[in-house]
């Protein structure tokens, strides 16, 4: 077992947050941490991370992360669920994050950079003044720019747009050998990403269920929507997702990539009664042509 939780219990003012939770992650596994918001999904990875004292024991490859907390976040990257308040500038984050981890800093920049975010104009920028997506997608290039076997994800997805989820996707689809823990108040948001989904309610471990593992997270679908009228508030919803319309304001065509599926058509139920026609077509080609 790479990563074991036994009896881990931790309470905040005698509030129980976590109960008596025990957990055994395997090396490779994909796992979607689910749960409503004060589930104890962040407080449980705040444990693995070392961050919190907490009764029971954790360790990663018979390691705890309290005892030698340096070598075991040395294999771990994390995306936090809300990003630090650093005052620092964009260039100097790189720089520190990049030499405090020995990761190559044009190796950041790259992943930044295919996420969406133009770093030259805000490298000078105190990262607390970027807006949530840009945070989002540094914290994202900083993580995976580093060469480890263990990827902690807290609500990766918050603040992205279609097109930089489907980056990530693509970018965790070229990490097929790291250990996955990503967490999520949202099964559609993490579902297709993963081989295994663990549901918390109050602490504990309400569901452990493992999924079919055959994913690809660079596939592309095809996509025609037909609606009954124009209408406005539905335009800039899809022109979110990149889609195009042809012309009158009712027939609208745009690409979602596979593991985006779920998400988009939760997207569409907002406006069952104005869609007429969907189609949603698997195209290889498409992907290939990415």
């Amino acid at each position: 077992m790479m990563i074991e939780i036994k009896n881990v219990s931790k309470a905040f003012r005698r509030t129980p947050v976590l109960d008596d939770l025990s957990l055994g992650i395997e090396r490779g596994e994909r796992i979607a941490l689910v749960g409503s918001n004060g589930a104890g999904k962040t407080t449980l990875i705040r444990c693995l991370l070392g961050e919190y004292t907490h009764d029971g024991s954790i360790t990663v490859d018979g390691v705890s992360p309290r005892k030698d907390r340096s070598g075991v976040l040395s294999r771990i990257g994390f995306v936090p669920q809300l990003p630090p308040p650093l005052g620092m500038p964009v260039g100097e984050l790189i720089r520190f994050s990049s030499g405090v981890t020995g990761t190559d800093p044009a190796r950041i920049e790259q992943l930044t950079e295919r996420l969406g975010l133009e770093l030259e104009p805000i490298r000078n920028r105190p990262f607390v003044k970027l807006s949530g997506g840009q945070k989002q997608k540094l914290l994202i290039g900083i993580a995976l720019g580093r060469d480890t076997d263990i990827l902690v994800l807290d609500e990766p997805a918050a603040n992205l747009d279609p097109s930089a989820r489907a980056t990530l996707f693509e970018l965790l689809a070229e990490r097929p050998e790291a250990t996955m823990l990503i967490s999520s108040h949202r099964l559609d948001e993490v579902a297709p990403l993963v081989n295994r989904v663990i549901e918390l309610d109050l602490g504990k471990i309400v569901l452990d269920d493992r999924v079919a593992d055959e994913i690809d997270l660079t596939g592309v679908l095809l996509c025609r929507i037909t609606i009954g009228r124009p209408e406005e508030a539905f335009a800039k919803t899809i022109a979110q997702w990149g889609f195009v319309n042809g012309g009158d304001g009712t027939r609208w065509t745009g690409r979602v990539v596979g593991p985006d599926r779920l998400r988009f058509l939760g997207t569409l139920s907002r406006y069952a009664g104005l869609v007429t026609s969907l189609v949603l077509e698997e195209r290889p080609e498409e992907r290939d042509a990415k």
